[in-house]
């Protein structure tokens, strides 16, 4: 008997992701914590975390994996400079979406390391990630309600330019 190699979709599988480039979307998740993400464009978003363990932490120009999973459905992946690495996905339509934080053992012992504005303490983040310690990583798991879903536009530098605690 001869088996068929069945070949998976392409890993640039290009497919409509104009439904979320230039979206802000506010969600919270099951356990509280609440985000802000805007998808500037396909490889750009920019965030502030209004509450949770590293509440008050924003970042911008942040590199991602944007991937449409199917009509409506969008999948951002992305590793930080502090060694965390984050999946979400988005069902806007839903108003549904779950997310992975991958936390090395640094952040979770030290959260408050985090709380500022990233691009401004590159090195440091860095610096933290190296030392560690990386394990055991502290995953957390959860479903959220998108609460808001905006067109803003793409590549506009002022939808998150400023700490959750500067916003009127």
């Amino acid at each position: 008997m001869t088996h068929q190699v069945i070949s998976p979709l392409s890993t640039t599988d290009e497919r409509d992701t104009e439904g979320i480039i230039g979206h802000r979307i506010e969600y919270t998740y099951a356990n509280g914590w609440r985000y802000e993400m805007y998808v500037k464009n396909a490889t750009t978003i920019d965030y502030r975390i209004h509450s949770g363990m590293v509440g008050g932490r924003w970042v911008k120009d942040q590199k991602v994996d944007l991937v449409t999973l199917t009509e409506g459905v969008y999948k951002i992946s992305w590793n930080e400079p502090t060694g965390t690495s984050v999946c979400v996905t988005l069902v806007p339509a839903a108003r549904l979406s779950h997310g992975v934080i991958f936390f090395p053992r640094w952040v979770a012992q030290h959260p408050e390391r985090t709380v500022l504005f990233q691009n401004d303490h590159l090195d440091r983040m860095h610096s933290y990630r190296d030392e560690g310690p990386t394990y055991p990583i502290h995953v957390v798991s959860e479903f959220s309600e998108i609460t808001l879903f905006e067109d803003v536009g793409p590549d506009d530098e002022t939808v998150i330019d400023r700490a959750p605690p500067g916003l009127p």
